[in-house]
């Protein structure tokens, strides 16, 4: 794995990108790994690897997140921006086409791209978020979307996570361990906090929730697509998710038992799912 990093330009100036590559065989096709709001690249480390025996695989921070830069004005942390960074480190992957897997935000971010005209998705992957985005669901994140605790150890820490991202679905204590690593920042003083600017919340939080109605930004998109969901999603409901096979691209499904909001993609039977169907 390389880490590199871009300069991408927005609103209040430029900001720096940072993001994972696995370069895989020569010549291989290139997956961008996208992730959700209050997570970041690393969360994709494990499917990475094992993806990267076939792809070249991406992964960044998108800005507030991880390694990547904090925006100057928060109202600026939204989907314009999201994507235009996206469509930046595209160019700056000097690819024609390439393939998309987003978790939550990162499959808004993948859906937006796809449904616009010459967009260069080839297959797309959408993680447990769809044509609806449920008010339930939109609560429960914001719950704690923009909270800045802080822990005396990653111990303290991984408490929390367990507690923060109980519907990902059971993990083993080495996963959990990895997801905890994989969300925290230790500050100056040796105690440890979230890996994003608690910022990012502000526009989430700037209207009460309510169901987000996003049936033309699908029925738009034409790239064969792969709709993963755990079968728990209060984001994404069961009848949401059918009906997403019939409309739009008629997305396989793959659901989940036992977990939630959102498959952590961390276990083989859902990595085996996204690769059949990338490799399909």
């Amino acid at each position: 794995m390389i880490e590199r990093s871009l300069s991408c330009l927005g609103p209040s100036g430029f900001h720096r990108l940072v993001y994972s590559e696995w370069p895989g065989p020569k010549g291989a096709p290139t997956l961008v790994c996208v992730h959700g709001l209050t997570r970041n690249g690393k969360d994709f480390d494990v499917i990475a690897e094992a993806l990267s025996a076939h792809y070249r695989v991406i992964c960044p921070d998108m800005p507030g997140r991880g390694r990547s830069d904090n925006l100057a004005a928060p109202a600026e942390y939204g989907y314009p921006l999201y994507v235009a960074d996206a469509a930046a480190l595209i160019a700056r992957l000097d690819v024609e086409r390439l393939d998309w897997l987003g978790t939550s935000m990162g499959g808004l971010m993948g859906m937006m791209l796809a449904s616009r005209p010459a967009q260069p998705i080839r297959r797309l992957v959408v993680n447990d978020i769809g044509a609806i985005l449920a008010k339930a669901g939109l609560e429960r994140i914001g719950s704690y979307v923009g909270l800045d605790p802080v822990f005396p150890s990653l111990e303290a820490m991984e408490n929390a996570v367990r507690r923060t991202y109980a519907s990902f679905g059971a993990m083993t204590d080495a996963q959990m361990r990895r997801m905890t690593e994989a969300s925290a920042r230790r500050r100056p003083d040796g105690s440890y906090g979230f890996a994003y600017d608690p910022r990012i919340g502000d526009a989430f939080k700037a209207a009460p929730p309510q169901d987000v109605d996003l049936w033309p930004v699908w029925d738009a998109i034409k790239c064969p697509t792969l709709l993963l969901r755990g079968a728990l999603s209060d984001l994404l409901p069961a009848e949401v998710a059918q009906e997403m096979t019939r409309r739009g691209p008629k997305a396989k499904l793959v659901e989940f038992a036992g977990v939630g909001h959102a498959p952590a993609l961390l276990s083989e039977d859902q990595i085996g799912a996204v690769r059949d169907f990338l490799l399909g």
